[in-house]
């Protein structure tokens, strides 16, 4: 009985992109994904710096906003929710990050590096028939136990209608040099000892498109080497370490959800510290991981493009 498989990337497949979507693809650059890093690397904690909590997500309205996105502030949470104004209401698509620190860090990568990716996606389809059914959302108070993606999932009028959402939790740090990545305890797997690679999480009800992201990356990324961590059965529900970010509440909620990570502490350092300052991060390895979404966005089932 299989409980938990890794499937990992290969570069030998090249699958077909078409029209726009190659085009689109092609001219992403992933300029400004340093830039968004830097403006808000700061510690910027829900209670503990509340200040400039609330100046981040108001600029990070603002930003979609200009881009001519429906943009709001969301909950009590403060979570901040995107979508083409002229969307339904109801997304069948969901890219999430989230935006607040723990109280000691700057959080680069944890997490400024999986908001920057969100917001420089948005910028890039900003007015193309590719953002129809995507929500663009940044969770707010993911560090105090994951309460805006878990009121988020409550608020959501139709979760059946959503087919995929996609977490970017920590997915700019790279470590060269055998045993620069650990296994997170109590998996019965042990993964790449080398901490150079994108992880993806899925679980029974998303692993098909684990499995669709992988196959993009021979096409989109053909460097960038991907382990896609697939749980079956449930076995998810027994191993903490597989719900600490915001897909957690998504996966309860039934709604099929890919986390995609650097795998935080088990390969960063700096990790909930003082550290975490984006002169530590990988921008190339953020930027093919951006890109690697964007074709997923592109390709999935639904896409204006596919």
């Amino acid at each position: 009985m299989v409980l938990m498989l890794i499937r990992r990337s290969t570069s030998g497949t090249k699958l077909p992109l078409s029209g726009e979507a190659e085009s689109l693809l092609d001219a992403y650059t992933g300029d400004d994904l340093e830039d968004i890093v830097r403006s808000i690397a700061l510690p910027r904690h829900f209670v503990t710096q509340a200040e400039e909590n609330a100046r981040i997500g108001g600029w990070l309205v603002a930003e979609l906003s200009r881009c001519g996105y429906a943009a709001a502030i969301t909950g009590e949470c403060r979570t901040v929710v995107a979508t083409a104004a002229a969307a339904p209401a109801q997304a069948q698509c969901i890219v999430g990050a989230h935006y607040d620190s723990v109280p000691s860090s700057p959080g680069a990568d944890d997490n400024a590096s999986g908001v920057a990716a969100v917001l420089s996606l948005a910028r890039h389809l900003a007015g193309t028939p590719a953002t129809t059914g995507i929500a663009f959302v940044l969770f707010n108070r993911e560090e105090d136990g994951l309460l805006g993606s878990a009121e988020f999932v409550r608020s959501l009028p139709r979760p059946a209608a959503i087919t995929e959402c996609h977490v970017l939790e920590m997915i700019g740090f790279t470590a060269r040099g055998p045993g620069s990545q650990r296994t997170p305890p109590g998996l019965p797997v042990t993964i790449r000892e080398e901490g150079d690679f994108l992880g993806l999480l899925s679980n029974s009800g998303s692993n098909r498109i684990a499995n669709a992201v992988v196959d993009l990356v021979g096409a989109a990324t053909p460097d960038l080497r991907v382990l896609a961590l697939k749980t079956y059965l449930g076995i998810e529900r027994h191993i903490p370490h597989l719900h600490r970010s915001d897909h957690s509440p998504f996966w309860q909620a039934g709604i099929p959800a890919v986390m995609w990570t650097d795998t935080s502490e088990f390969r960063n350092p700096h990790y909930h510290r003082s550290s975490d300052t984006p002169d530590t991060l990988d921008y190339g390895f953020l930027r093919q991981v951006s890109t690697l979404l964007l074709a997923r966005l592109l390709t999935r089932p639904g896409s204006q493009e596919s």
